[in-house]
């Protein structure tokens, strides 16, 4: 039984009528994906577009060379597979289950009519897509005119602030993130990753675990993001 009070809250859904929320609710199906489980494919027909209530997206883009590059991370509340309202009629990237999750499946084929008939929802999903297609462009200058260490610790930033849940030592990413995956949305090698997050650990800065980082000393990161503070073992980009 969906919660609509709780679905109702989530940025899609706000400032829709309850009446124009349960009737598209109606029209969705709940979907459940166990860690590691693809959502969708890249390239795959765009069949149905997303919100997820619970869990993280790992959006993963796969170049023409074969190399992996995680676009983002989707978080619970927010909408994802919106290939149609950008005129696509595929997957532009894997979307892949980074934990256990929940989410509502609509079929894509419901979007025109659903965007004309409920304004507010329509608005939300246009703003969210200006909002990643900005990121996307911050995320070229970044790769053409940062370092690889602001890059990195940027990364690391931005999913703390994003999904953290505050532990005893800081914030913690709250997913299983490898040095792997940060260095496929870095644009960096692994070993550069492992130097610079070793640094940043025995700096006091970072804790890091079997797939697990915690943010002990933000502020410090942050320097680093700026340019203020070198770290050693990092490379040129």
């Amino acid at each position: 039984m969906l919660d609509t009070d709780l679905i109702a809250s989530l940025p899609p859904f706000e400032g829709m009528a309850r009446t124009d929320l349960e009737a598209l609710l109606q029209q969705a199906r709940p979907r459940y994906f166990a860690k590691g489980d693809h959502v969708f494919r890249q390239g795959g027909d765009a069949e149905y577009f997303f919100a997820l209530l619970d869990g993280h997206i790992r959006v993963v883009k796969i170049t023409p060379t074969g190399e992996q590059v995680i676009a983002r991370y989707i978080s619970s509340g927010e909408l994802f597979g919106i290939a149609t309202a950008i005129g696509r009629t595929v997957y532009p990237a894997n979307a892949i289950a980074a934990v256990d999750c929940v989410a509502l499946a609509w079929p894509s084929s419901i979007w025109p009519a659903t965007v004309e008939r409920y304004p507010s929802f329509a608005i939300n999903t246009y703003h969210t897509i200006g909002e990643r297609l900005q990121e996307a462009q911050d995320r070229i200058v970044e790769m053409a005119t940062e370092r690889v260490e602001q890059r990195v610790a940027a990364a690391i930033l931005k999913l703390a602030n994003q999904t953290g849940k505050q532990t005893e030592d800081g914030l913690q990413i709250d997913f299983p993130i490898s040095r792997q995956d940060l260095s496929e949305m870095t644009g960096t090698t692994l070993h550069t990753v492992s130097r610079l997050v070793s640094a940043w650990e025995t700096s006091g800065y970072i804790k890091s675990g079997r797939r697990k980082i915690i943010v002990i000393k933000s502020d410090e990161l942050k320097l680093v993001v700026n340019g203020e503070k070198a770290t050693r073992t990092s490379q040129t980009r």
